[in-house]
């Protein structure tokens, strides 16, 4: 017989920030046990349920008993448990009581080999798991399966037992239908009572009918909404009407929603406002205070603009709210008053007049201080702008370097360090430094994280990469590489950034070049002179992060160490944008330089790929590699014509003759798919000679001049894509 299975743990208010993905693991590894034990179909319709104060699952059709299950049982080598007259020896007898059988059973018996030894086995019929002890046995492996980050411990009622949980847990319930199950865990008895909202529940304790009543009961007698869906949903469609109200549209965060979702188990949303005169701080700090420090959904206007009311969601529906919303209004305004307050002192030095400052914020104890990090980052970025810009673009680089991280100092930023970059701006702005250097400070941080903007300008764009770059090559110059989930330096996001950049932008930047010259700046032996001009008025402890810098080395392998980790990030990013693992292979494996280049040479891969010719050409191109790489002699670079003297290595040179200029007239011209499309026309020469000729033959001259032509061949096909990796 099934019915129905309600399973809740009742427990003090749960981290916010976990709530969502405990809610989700709990009723998850609770159904996996169950199903592993054969006590719910594969198929079950699970659903959880999660507040500030609980854990709950309900699961359907949970069955009283699980099915009987035939089993063959392994018993012992036949020359173990059978004597020389086939009669059961006292070991098979004492195997087989073990398993509710006897010598009668012996005539069943099977034989067969387990690995090279004859072996008895028995059918025997295994009684399915009663759900009294499945369900035990699933609780204990939910909860300590559980993904939780510090694990709390608390006595129980008789003060003697101490258990160990997230949050200190008050109470279990289970019921089968409307049955309750004899499961403990963490010290509880299960039963069918349970509690609702603090202070809004019509029935204290409320209790519970039958598994199928919980979410209804909760609701109704407990003021309760149980599931965290339906209440991340009903606060949703409560601010969007609260917003259209005031001609006004709540600041879409997910993250933000799903922590109120967390907080509240009764959502009554409602709305405030606060001083006009905090408008003249940028919008980023109120958004940033408002958001990070009292959970509000800050409102904006049809302009993006932010206006001077707020929604907050509260867990209480008072007959009258002005209480609720002046007490947040209070609380909102010295908050505000604090950001007007940093702001207004941040203004009153210069970014220039920080700069001395950063000589005194340590970067990395093998690198110095962010002033030398910022020496760096400035020769950097000039020299990627004199690339891309000239002198002008150079210069302008350079300033925007020399401040890009002053605000590091400022107050603001100091309070809400997600504020970086975003503050100089505003603080360059204010000084009245242009746009083209004030965006640039912003934007150096970008892309910050997947799907984020581009800098806005070509400051912006050389800063940027400047910033990456210098970042890359100094950790990994140390030994700072990412190592399985950890990445403190957040390398890998730098270097998707810098690939990003790259690519998007469209920038006539050689990547071995870039890091090659990056390198140069880093480890150029001059910066000895001018680390001793630079420190010496400075103190013993900021010398001594100066000198980490003046005695490093060129690690061995560091531009091919940076290029590896970026290609692998790059072949990542492009698998998640829907190319194929052997379209992305075929066009990494050359390791192009240009990575602007990489959309185009992967549209020319996939086009060419559906070319009826296509599998032939790669499979052919695989094995022209492979005799080249067997070739114990140097190749010529050229091909003799008088020493071609089969008419199908004939056919195949003067095909390659032909089709030579126009690839190279594509491949100049970017046209990579025309330049691939032209090999098409190769299929029959190439086929025919591998058909007829034959390579490594007994002349040498002969051979190496037929090793010639299939290098020919294989620079031709392989100059935008290696093709054999699309042979299957």
């Amino acid at each position: 017989m099934t019915h129905n299975l309600l399973v809740e743990l009742l427990v003090e208010e749960l981290p916010p920030k976990s709530l969502k993905q405990l809610g989700n693991s709990f009723a998850e590894l609770l159904a996996a046990s169950l199903k592993a034990q054969g006590l719910i179909a594969p198929d079950a319709t699970i659903t959880p349920y999660a507040t500030p104060r609980r854990l709950a699952v309900h699961i359907a059709n949970v069955a009283a008993q699980a099915a009987d299950q035939a089993v063959t049982q392994k018993l012992m080598p036949v020359k173990v448990g059978l004597d020389a007259e086939g009669q059961p020896t006292p070991p098979l007898l004492k195997k087989l009581a073990s398993l509710g059988a006897d010598a009668s059973a012996v005539p069943q018996l099977k034989r067969a080999l387990d690995g090279k030894t004859e072996t008895l086995f028995l059918d025997v019929i295994v009684q399915g798991t009663l759900l009294t002890d499945g369900l035990q046995k699933a609780l204990l492996d939910a909860i300590g399966q559980l993904p939780i980050p510090k694990v709390m411990t608390y006595q129980l009622a008789d003060g003697w037992q101490s258990v160990h949980f997230i949050r200190p847990a008050h109470a279990l319930v289970a019921l089968h239908g409307a049955d309750i199950m004899p499961v403990s865990v963490l010290g509880l008895q299960a039963g069918r009572e349970t509690q609702g909202h603090r202070f809004e529940a019509k029935v204290s304790p409320i209790v519970l009918h039958n598994a199928d009543s919980y979410a209804q009961q909760l609701q109704t007698e407990g003021a309760v909404l149980a599931s965290f869906a339906e209440r991340r949903a009903e606060i949703a469609r409560q601010l969007a009407a609260a917003a259209a109200k005031e001609h006004l549209t709540p600041i879409d965060d997910e993250a933000l929603l799903d922590e109120v979702t967390a907080l509240v188990e009764h959502p009554n949303v409602l709305i405030g406002q606060f001083d006009a005169e905090f408008l003249q701080v940028p919008q980023e700090c109120l958004i940033l205070t408002m958001k990070a420090n009292q959970k509000y959904f800050p409102l904006l206007d049809a302009h993006g603009k932010l206006a001077n009311k707020f929604l907050l969601v509260s867990n209480i529906r008072p007959a009258d709210p002005a209480q609720v919303i002046a007490g947040n209004e209070r609380v909102v305004r010295s908050r505000l008053a604090d950001a007007k307050f940093f702001f207004d002192q941040d203004r009153k030095r210069t970014l220039e007049s920080r700069l001395p400052e950063l000589d005194k914020v340590v970067y990395h104890n093998k690198l110095g201080t962010q002033g030398w990090r910022m020496y760096y980052v400035r020769a950097v970025a000039k020299m990627i702008g004199e690339m891309l810009g000239g002198d002008k673009l150079a210069n302008q680089t350079y300033e925007a370097a020399s401040l890009a991280k002053v605000d590091l100092l400022t107050d603001m930023v100091g309070e809400f360090p997600e504020l970086q970059g975003i503050m100089g701006r505003y603080y360059a702005q204010y000084e009245g430094l242009s746009d083209n250097i004030a965006f640039a400070i912003e934007d150096h941080y970008k892309p910050r994280f997947a799907g984020d903007e581009l800098p806005r300008n070509p400051v912006g764009v050389c800063l940027a990469l400047a910033d990456k770059l210098e970042t890359l090559v100094n950790m990994f110059g140390i030994g700072e590489t990412p190592t399985g989930d950890k990445d403190p330096f957040a390398l890998r996001r730098h270097a998707l950034g810098l690939i990003r950049v790259l690519i998007e932008k469209d920038l006539p930047l050689e990547l071995n070049v870039l890091i090659q010259e990056v390198i140069k700046i880093i480890y150029d032996p001059e910066i000895e002179n001018q680390s001793s001009q630079y420190f010496h008025k400075r103190t013993p402890g900021e010398k001594f992060y100066a000198r980490a810098i003046v005695i490093r080395r060129i690690p061995d392998g560091l531009v091919e160490q940076l290029l590896t980790f970026i290609y692998e990030r790059l072949a990542g990013t492009l698998r998640d944008q829907g190319y194929t693992a052997q379209e992305v292979d075929a066009v990494l494996s050359l390791n192009p330089q240009h990575l602007s280049d990489i959309p185009k040479r992967l549209a020319a891969v996939r086009a060419f790929a559906a070319l009826p010719e296509a599998a032939s050409l790669a499979a052919a191109n695989k094995r022209v590699g492979n005799i080249l790489k067997k070739s114990e002699s140097a190749i010529p670079g050229t091909v003799d014509t008088g020493l071609l003297q089969e008419a199908d290595e004939q056919a195949l040179y003067q095909a390659l003759q032909a089709i030579q200029p126009q690839t190279e007239k594509a491949f100049a011209a970017g046209d990579y798919t025309a330049s691939l499309q032209l090999l098409a026309t190769l299929k029959t020469p190439v086929d025919t000679f591998f058909d007829h000729v034959m390579v490594n033959v007994d002349d040498e001259k002969l051979r190496n001049n037929r090793l010639a032509l299939l290098a020919q061949l294989h620079r031709i096909m392989n100059r935008i894509a290696d093709l054999s990796k699309l042979a299957t």
